[in-house]
């Protein structure tokens, strides 16, 4: 959100509360509905007076149509959430999350004693990349050695493949798959 959206919040959220109190003490008969609109009717007559309340309610209707029907994400934004975008003097690469997800799931269905896996992938900023897989092993896999070589052949393989940084690997062990019954 940019200083001037978050500025204009501020005042406009000020500006709800203290209609909102006022409304408040009226109904509770703690302030004088007379008053208040002799306030608003001394204002009103008053020409400058007038004119601010004037470009302050414009400025508020303008900004509450913009959040009710602007979306305030921004392009850089979603681009985060869809992948990575890449660029050279050829062109431009986009690295969809899906991607990498799939590089991870190939590299550990690769392993034996993986039985099924899924992948989340998060993206920062500065494109470094995060994984987070949930394993289903077999009996038979010794889980830390698992983990460690997973962890090293997953940064690997997305190294190589869209030379992007791995940060971590987050490895969890859902569950440890009983052993097949022989017939």
């Amino acid at each position: 959100m940019k200083i001037l959206e978050k500025i204009t919040l501020i005042i406009y959220s000020y500006v709800m509360l203290i209609i909102a109190i006022i409304a408040c003490l009226l109904v509770f008969g703690w302030l004088d509905a007379e008053l208040v609109g002799g306030i608003v009717n001394g204002a009103l007559a008053s020409d400058v007076w007038s004119k601010v309340i004037l470009g302050v309610s414009v400025v508020f209707i303008l900004l509450s149509i913009k959040c009710i029907f602007f979306d305030a994400t921004s392009k850089e934004q979603i681009k985060e959430r869809q992948g990575v975008l890449l660029e050279n003097e050829s062109g431009k690469l986009m690295i969809s999350k899906e991607t990498i997800e799939n590089l991870v799931n190939s590299v550990a269905k690769g392993f034996e004693s993986t039985e099924d896996v899924t992948t989340r992938v998060e993206l920062d900023k500065e494109n470094n990349v995060k994984v987070y897989a949930n394993l289903v092993v077999s009996s038979e896999a010794v889980i830390k050695d698992l983990s460690a070589k997973l962890q090293t052949s997953i940064k690997d393989k997305i190294k190589k493949a869209t030379d992007l940084e791995v940060n971590e690997v987050n490895i969890t062990v859902k569950k440890v798959a009983d052993k097949p019954q022989e017939a």
